[in-house]
């Protein structure tokens, strides 16, 4: 519960910062590297830019990449596990070596891969045909995209068994003595109880694709400046360590928001476990 009010607590504040923030996220000024103040709260960065603002402002991004991510890994992950788990033989079979496929593929790979190759073509292209504006957000889309289709595969495995224990019960064997079609079968009688553990691993799901996404824009393939993330803020962070002068406040306050929304969202998805597996404590 402390973790569920903490998340809904950043949520709130993430929303309500555009018309909170003291400082324009971009807005520049000559009081570079300034540590934390009365002024300027988690200190300033190499330009001069509120880091306070910066870093909630780079939560949006987080966060809307951990949730859109998870949302397509939930749809493409829950509508293939289910098909495959209730079709049952060949194709199962088929399906589920597919799955085996990608799983021997590296995800991360994958995405820079594929962000790589595709981004400047996407970018190019956008540019061309809806203006410069839309064409920056390329990257952002392909992280959607990219996170969410290497995303999917536990989800479809999970789903997949739980449906095949599911598929010969007495109430899905009278549905279908009613004349239920197969589609009103999978998903008005099996899927409704199997929610519990999708729920459950959709939200350990959010904090893998925030720390993904906080990795590759550790690595410059992410989030592109003057926009910001939890990753590129720890990125330019490290940027300016050196031997004369360590500016700590530029690594340690974006990385404390990091690991306390993911520990809290882990945490929430193994009190949901426990919520919707009562088993588990008795």
């Amino acid at each position: 519960m402390i973790s569920l009010w903490f998340l809904a607590g950043v949520v709130a504040v993430v929303l309500a910062w555009p018309f909170m923030a003291p400082y324009p996220y971009e807005a520049v000024s000559d009081a570079q590297f300034q540590a934390p103040s009365a002024r300027h709260w988690f200190g300033t960065d190499v330009h001069g830019r509120d880091l306070l603002t910066r870093a909630f402002f780079g939560a949006r991004i987080s966060l809307l990449v951990g949730a859109v991510g998870a949302t397509v890994a939930f749809v493409i992950g829950v509508t293939w596990g289910a098909i495959a788990g209730y079709a049952g033989g060949r194709w199962d079979g088929l399906m589920m070596r597919f799955v085996d496929v990608l799983y021997s593929l590296p995800s991360i790979i994958f995405v820079i891969v594929l962000i790589t190759t595709l981004d400047d073509l996407a970018r190019k292209w956008l540019a061309d045909v809806f203006g410069s504006k839309l064409a920056a957000s390329t990257r952002i889309l392909f992280l959607f995209v990219g996170l969410g289709a290497v995303s999917w595969l536990t989800m479809a495995r999970i789903v997949r068994g739980q449906v095949l224990s599911l598929r010969h019960r007495s109430f899905v064997e009278a549905s279908r003595a009613l004349g239920a079609s197969h589609a009103r079968i999978l998903w008005h009688h099996i899927l409704p109880n199997v929610y519990g553990v999708i729920i459950v691993y959709l939200t350990l799901t959010v904090p893998a694709i925030v720390l993904y996404e906080s990795f590759l824009s550790y690595l410059g393939l992410g989030i592109q400046p003057p926009m910001a993330s939890w990753g590129s803020l720890i990125a330019e962070g490290a940027q300016q360590l050196n031997p004369i002068r360590i500016y700590w406040w530029l690594i340690v306050f974006p990385a404390a928001m990091l690991v306390s929304t993911l520990l809290a969202l882990n945490f929430l998805g193994d009190g949901l476990r426990d919520a919707w597996e009562p088993k588990r404590n008795a």
